[in-house]
């Protein structure tokens, strides 16, 4: 069962064995660099949020709780793809950082600069139509994607697929998501004249949350973060090779964010709810496809990496046929543990959370080539104990449910988000 994942491994060569976080960062001058641009950007982003907050205390406080509870599924779902292979929560925060602090303080005013070039060298009417799609990608998109280069050039261990960039690009990108909306949020607050009042807050945060969010920076920067992702990892191609997939990537983040600020279909399928919401669709869709598709290719290929790690330990205690089987994928790992949860609660569920949590661990010092795995095996063996306990001893799917309950979940969290648009586009078009 174990010959096929090793094979398309070996053959996709899509990852490089991490090591453990390098504790000697400390003397890298990249650090010291990163760390003083952080400080720049954030003294600059304070005089704003102070601005604001002696005009409309209120209404900033508001925006800010508002778009910090958005951030957290973003963050759950962002830090959930890289199940196998998990990044250092440290260097998590440092990506979002860059995004909320450095890429908002230079695209600020960066964008506005722009715009003023945009209507000098064409005119004023294509600034007011265009000006928003061209300045504004092609300042925030590069600002962004120097924070995945950051990241690299801190902890170049760190990043060792094609998973990692997506991972961190999308850290920096919600990171400007996330400050940049509440900035719109203050703007639309001090733009409507009535003084410290939460009604614009929460029409933009239905706008940029709810119906943008979905695809909105995070996606974009994912997009450049694979790109930057394949130029660090694929050391088996050439560097122009490398060097072109990385410019594709940032061109593609440019490219989605142009598309979606642009003026084209904003007039063109009539008013209302629906016509609104098919605009939506129609521009978010196509990268949001996109990077699905990329993560999704990039996940099998890291899975049967790590997987197959572990199938050398030939130890079913350790791990069984059926549970590598499971760890494979993203929906099986789910339904086995909605399957614990069904045969022996909630206890059984958060034991096969753990278990599966264990092994990828001890996958991951297989790669690095730990010499000594017993604590990483004991790990395992305590979790499979507690599973024993339960009367659940295997984190298996049960034969032919995996794919109708994938389906099924789908379905109905796409029904999910098409009413929530729904109700966040009626709810605009009504005020």
């Amino acid at each position: 069962m174990t010959a096929e994942p090793r094979l398309r491994s070996a053959r996709s060569a899509p990852v490089q064995p991490g090591a453990e976080p390098d504790r000697g960062v400390l003397r890298q001058p990249a650090f010291w660099i990163v760390l003083a641009v952080l400080l720049a950007g954030a003294a600059r982003m304070s005089v704003i949020a102070v601005r604001f907050a002696q005009a409309y205390p209120i209404a900033l406080v508001t925006a800010t709780a508002l778009f910090a509870l958005l951030a957290v599924p973003f963050w759950f779902v962002v830090s959930e793809l890289d199940f196998l292979e998990r990044e250092p929560p440290a260097l998590l925060a440092l990506a979002f950082a860059w995004g909320a602090l450095v890429a908002t303080a230079v695209s600020i005013p960066g964008s506005a600069a722009l715009d003023d070039l945009i209507a000098k060298l064409g005119s004023t009417h294509l600034a007011a139509g265009w000006g928003a799609a061209l300045a504004g990608p092609t300042v925030e998109e590069i600002a962004k994607a120097l924070g995945v280069v950051a990241i690299v050039l801190v902890a170049r261990s760190q990043v060792n697929s094609v998973l990692d960039g997506v991972v961190y690009g999308a850290m920096v990108g919600l990171g400007f998501q996330i400050v940049e909306d509440i900035v719109y949020a203050m703007s639309a607050v001090a733009l409507a004249g009535r003084g410290d009042h939460v009604e614009p807050v929460i029409t933009t945060f239905l706008l940029r949350g709810f119906l943008s969010g979905v695809w909105s920076h995070t996606l974009f920067s994912a997009l450049a973060g694979a790109g930057i992702g394949y130029l660090v990892v694929r050391a088996d191609r050439t560097a122009r090779f490398r060097i072109g997939v990385a410019t594709l990537g940032v061109l593609g983040a440019w490219a989605s964010h142009m598309l979606w600020n642009s003026p084209l279909l904003r007039d063109g399928l009539g008013n209302g709810a629906v016509a609104l919401l098919a605009v939506l669709v129609l521009k978010g869709l196509p990268p949001l496809l996109l990077i699905w598709l990329l993560v999704r290719a990039a996940h099998d290929r890291e899975a049967d990496y790590y997987t197959a790690q572990l199938a050398t330990l030939d130890d079913p205690e350790l791990v069984t046929p059926t549970e590598l089987d499971a760890l494979r994928s993203g929906s099986r790992r789910a339904s086995a543990r909605w399957h614990a949860r069904v045969q022996a609660g909630l206890r059984a569920r958060a034991a096969v959370r753990r278990l599966q949590r264990a092994q990828a661990r001890l996958a991951v010092e297989i790669s690095r080539g730990t010499p000594d795995l017993s604590r990483w095996c004991r790990e395992v063996r305590r979790h499979r104990r507690t599973l024993t306990r339960l009367g659940h001893p295997e984190a298996v799917v049960p034969a032919g449910r995996g794919p109708w309950r994938r389906t099924a979940s789908a379905a109905f969290s796409t029904a999910l988000a098409l009413a929530v648009l729904w109700a966040a586009v009626s709810a605009l078009g009504g005020g």
